[in-house]
């Protein structure tokens, strides 16, 4: 995996929560038991899973720079 600079994660969590925000806005006008909703549900746990990854390589980033 590339070594991305902090900024460069922070700038892209950023983007990330915009889409997961517009996805979870979606989902709620959807019936339940669609292949639109299923696929929209697991984009939305992709997502957060996204941002998990990367809060996570920030705050490692964070820690080596204290060093």
């Amino acid at each position: 995996m590339e070594n991305y600079p902090k900024d460069k994660l922070i700038q892209a969590t950023t983007v990330i929560e915009s889409l997961l925000h517009k996805c979870e806005k979606s989902v709620l006008k959807l019936s339940d038991r669609t292949s639109q909703y299923t696929l929209l549900k697991n984009r939305i746990e992709a997502l957060k899973i996204a941002i998990e990854l990367i809060e996570n390589e920030v705050e490692n980033k964070s820690i080596d720079n204290g060093k």
